[in-house]
């Protein structure tokens, strides 16, 4: 089968390698369509992320969706031909963290395109099949994919107890911050706000359904919060940016008793928080790491029309032309790429 594999920083070369052959509670997946993450556009770039250094070659692309090809001799519930959306962590399930339920921080997690585990810009990919979902007939496999950005929103929004009649403001209009307004919405938020320093993206957030998007190269986020909320603060802060002004703008912005949620990586780990600010107003403050027990919920958003994933697809390209994908996907107006592989 053909890998694309990143050989070297911006470079990627491709390989034939021997299909692989389901184990029992496996299923063989054709790969239809892969999503290009800001994490494949860093290892991409800069070949590590934090402590993750990529011992190149790597196979990137975790965001991913295709058609079950053969399953294994214990597997139920999933048949051949059906299309599944493949979560990309499989955890140990035997250690604290996966027995007390939070297998997200499971610290044996094999993660696709997280080195050395690779990825799925492959033309085929063995998956445990608790960990394959399948995809109705009304849910495309480019939408499948991108259950894994929406995932990362919904948990976002899980840790922050986002419920009916909240405000919400999330910094930074990339596809997570752009599909966390989108889960915001569904748990029940009425007021969804965003900012950003890219007014296209700004633009499309509003066209999204953002009640105000703000951009913060011309106007003081706190300043547009505090006019917008009479003085009160948003409810709840999803800060999904990683940039070290909009971190520290989430106590400015936050109500008194307020959740904070960070999600965005931010480029240097320590930023200064003001902890007296954060005691005195009582604010929950909580971290927000990949996500558990999201993606049937992901899947069934966009099977009922209540979640639009496809509309933040910028471009699909072939695997033949990754390359050139990752170049233009680290445009700073694009907001997702797609590469489409085989039908």
């Amino acid at each position: 089968m053909r890998a694309a594999v990143l050989s070297d920083t911006e470079e990627f070369e491709f390989e034939e390698r021997e299909q692989p052959s389901p184990a029992a509670d496996e299923v063989l997946v054709q790969v239809r369509d892969v999503g290009i993450c800001g994490s494949d556009v860093h290892y991409y770039e800069h070949g590590r992320i934090g402590e993750y250094v990529v011992d190149y070659p790597l196979v990137l692309g975790h965001e991913s969706a295709g058609e079950v090809v053969e399953t294994g001799s214990e597997v139920e519930g999933i048949d051949i031909g059906d299309r599944v959306a493949l979560e990309p962590g499989v955890p140990c399930r035997r250690c604290s963290h996966c027995r007390r339920g939070d297998y997200h921080l499971c610290e044996d997690v094999v993660f696709m395109a997280t080195p050395p585990h690779d990825g799925a810009f492959v033309e085929y990919v063995s998956w445990p099949a608790d960990y394959a979902f399948r995809l109705p007939d009304n849910v495309s496999t480019r939408a499948g994919a991108l259950c894994e950005p929406l995932s990362v929103g919904i948990h976002a929004c899980n840790r922050a107890n986002v419920g009916t009649g909240d405000s919400v403001l999330i910094t930074g209009a990339g596809p997570i911050g752009l599909l966390a307004m989108e889960a915001a919405r569904a748990a029940g938020a009425t007021d969804v706000l965003i900012s950003d320093v890219v007014e296209e993206k700004l633009d499309f957030a509003e066209e999204r359904g953002a009640d105000l998007a703000i951009d913060v190269t011309q106007r003081d986020l706190a300043d547009a919060i505090e006019e917008y909320t009479d003085g009160e603060g948003v409810d709840v802060v999803i800060e999904a940016s990683g940039a070290a002004p909009s971190i520290q703008s989430t106590t400015d912005a936050v109500r008194r008793g307020g959740s904070i949620v960070f999600v965005g990586l931010p480029g240097d780990g320590e930023i200064p928080l003001d902890v007296i600010e954060i005691i005195d107003n009582e604010l929950d403050v909580y971290g927000s790491f990949r996500y558990k027990n999201t993606y049937q919920a992901a899947v069934d958003l966009l099977a009922d029309g209540t979640v639009d994933v496809e509309g933040i697809i910028d471009f699909e390209s072939g695997l033949e032309s990754v390359n050139d994908a990752f170049e233009r996907a680290m445009e700073p107006d694009v907001i997702k790429g797609m590469v489409s592989i085989g039908e």
